[in-house]
C-alpha cells in the first residue's frame, strides 16, 4: 500500500511536476500543510485494496513447497553437535523454499520440533509472517513451549529472510529502518593472554563496549563463601582493567542462592557494573519483585525465556533493566519485535544472549531498529569460525554493523552440512477457528 502511494509521489517528483521536502511543501506553486498532505495520502491509500497489497509491495504470489533442515558441526557455544544437549543453543540450519524459487534461511530447533512446525507451512503464503507464527504456536493442543519456540523461531527468521530477498531489501528496512549506525557489543571472555585486568583492558581497547565475566567456577562443588570472596576479587581486577571509560558486566549464572546473590551484588555495586545477569534461578521471575528492593545494581534477566508472555511481568513492572531476549529462543524476529516494543514502552534495554551466527545476524537487524539501549553479546570476541557460512554478520572494531545485503545478509553453503530433514507434506491438524475478518482464534 505504502509502496504504491509513495511510488506515485516519487514518479511525480521524477517528472518534475511536484517535490516535497520535510516541511510538507509542494514546490509547483501550491503550498500544502502537514494536515492536508496526510489527508491526501490517506485518501490515495484508501483506493488500494487488501488484495492489491502484495503486488504493491512488489511481492510475488507464491507458496512454500519445501523446507530442508541441516545439522551443523557445533552448537552456538562451539560444543560438538552430537546430541544437542543444549537445544536452545542449536545452530542447525533451516532453508524455506517456494515455488517461485525464493529461499529463506534460519537457524535453531531440533528434528522433532522442526518437523511439527515445518509441516504447518507447506502450501502457505510465505509473506503472511505473523499469521504463520500464530499457526505454528497455536495449531497443536499445547501452545509451543520453549523447545518448540526455538524451532518456530528458526522458521520465522527464514520467512523474514525470504521476504527481504524477495523485495531486494535488508530486513531492517522492513522493520522500520535504522535507529542506530551500529550495535555496540560486549565480549564474554576475550582471546587475549594475561591477568584478568590485562584481558579486560585488551577487550575494551579492541572496541567492545564492555567485558563480561561470570561467577561460574566450573565446579563440580561450589563453596558459597569462598565463591563470593573469589568473584569479588575478580570483579575488582576487571573494573581496574577496563578503566574509567570502559564497561564491565557479570553473569551470576543462576548458580547462587539468594542470600549470596544479594550479598555479592551489593559488594560490587561501587564498582559500577554495566549489568548483573541472572542473579537467581529463572523459574520464578516474580521473585524479582523482592530482589529488586534488596540490590541497586542494574539487572539483566531472561536468556532462558521464550515468547512475550514470559516477559510481560518482568518488563511491565520494571523488575529488570535489560531483557536478555534472544533469537530464535523467543520465537524469531516476529516475537522479538513485540518484546522490544514492550521494552521501549517501559524503558527497558535489550541485551540479547549470544546465539548462533545466523541468529546473531538477525538480531543485528532487530537491535538496529530499536530506539532504546541495546548491547549484543559476542563470545571470545566473535572470533569463532563458521566454515559453512560464506557471509554472516559484520563485526568490526568490537561493533556489529548493519549492511545493505538483501534479507539477513547471510549466505550458507549447505554442501558442507548434513541434511537431517526434508519436509514437503502439509500437516492437516484440527482446523483453527477464524473470526469473521479471517484472523485466527483458538480452536
Amino acid at each position: 500500500m505504502h509502496s504504491q502511494l509513495f511510488g506515485w509521489l516519487g514518479d511525480s517528483v521524477a517528472q518534475g511536476r511536484r517535490r516535497i521536502d520535510f516541511e510538507g511543501v509542494w514546490y509547483d506553486g501550491r503550498d500544502m500543510n502537514r494536515r492536508s498532505f496526510f489527508q491526501t495520502c490517506i485518501s490515495a491509500a484508501g483506493a488500494i485494496t487488501l488484495r492489491d497489497r502484495a503486488d504493491a509491495a512488489g511481492l510475488p504470489k507464491t507458496k512454500i513447497t519445501r523446507i530442508r533442515y541441516y545439522k551443523t558441526p557445533t552448537d552456538a557455544a562451539g560444543r560438538p553437535n552430537n546430541r544437542q544437549p543444549l537445544f536452545n543453543q542449536s545452530t542447525n540450519v533451516v532453508v524455506v523454499e517456494t515455488d517461485a524459487g525464493l529461499l529463506g534461511v534460519g537457524e535453531g530447533g531440533s528434528g522433532d520440533t522442526m518437523e511439527q512446525c515445518a509441516g504447518l507451512l507447506i502450501g502457505e503464503d510465505p509473506f503472511r509472517t505473523d499469521r504463520l507464527w500464530q499457526s505454528m504456536y497455536r495449531a497443536y493442543f499445547y501452545p509451543a513451549g520453549r523447545e518448540k519456540a526455538h524451532a518456530l523461531g528458526a522458521l520465522d527468521v527464514a520467512l523474514w529472510d525470504l521476504k527481504g530477498k524477495a523485495l531486494g531489501a535488508p530486513v531492517y528496512q522492513l522493520l522500520g529502518g535504522l535507529s542506530r549506525e551500529h550495535v555496540e557489543c560486549y565480549s564474554t571472555g576475550y582471546p587475549a593472554q594475561g591477568t584478568p585486568k590485562e584481558v579486560a583492558k585488551a577487550c575494551v581497547d579492541a572496541g567492545f563496549r564492555a567485558y563480561r565475566i561470570s561467577t561460574d567456577s566450573r565446579g563440580p562443588v561450589v563453596d558459597r563463601f569462598d565463591n563470593v570472596r573469589r568473584v569479588y576479587e575478580l570483579c575488582k581486577q576487571v573494573r581496574e582493567g577496563v578503566g574509567k571509560d570502559g564497561g564491565w558486566a557479570i553473569d551470576f549464572h543462576t548458580e547462587l542462592d539468594m542470600p549470596d546473590a544479594v550479598a555479592l551484588a551489593n559488594m560490587i555495586e561501587p564498582l559500577r557494573p554495566y549489568f548483573v545477569e541472572d542473579l537467581v534461578r529463572s523459574e520464578n521471575p516474580g521473585l524479582y519483585r523482592t530482589l529488586r528492593h534488596q540490590v541497586k545494581v542494574p539487572i539483566a534477566v531472561g536468556e532462558q525465556f521464550g515468547p512475550k508472555w514470559e516477559w510481560n511481568e518482568l518488563i511491565e513492572q520494571h523488575l529488570t533493566d535489560y531483557a536478555r531476549a534472544t533469537i530464535p529462543n523467543v520465537g524469531g524476529i516476529t516475537e522479538f519485535q513485540k518484546i522490544a516494543a514492550m521494552c521501549e514502552t517501559h524503558y527497558v534495554g535489550l541485551v540479547p544472549h549470544f546465539t548462533g551466527p545466523i541468529s546473531e545476524a538477525a538480531m543485528v537487524h532487530c537491535c538496529a531498529v530499536f530506539s532504546g539501549p541495546a548491547l549484543m553479546e559476542m563470545v571470545n570476541g566473535g572470533t569463532r569460525p563458521w566454515p559453512y557460512l560464506n557471509q554472516s554478520y559484520d563485526l568490526r572494531n568490537g561493533k556489529l554493523w548493519p549492511n545493505d545485503r538483501p534479507g539477513l545478509g547471510v549466505e550458507v553453503d549447505t554442501a558442507k552440512l548434513q541434511m537431517i530433514g526434508d519436509y514437503n507434506e502439509h500437516y492437516v491438524l484440527t482446523p483453527m477457528l477464524r473470526r469473521p475478518d479471517g484472523s485466527y482464534t483458538n480452536w
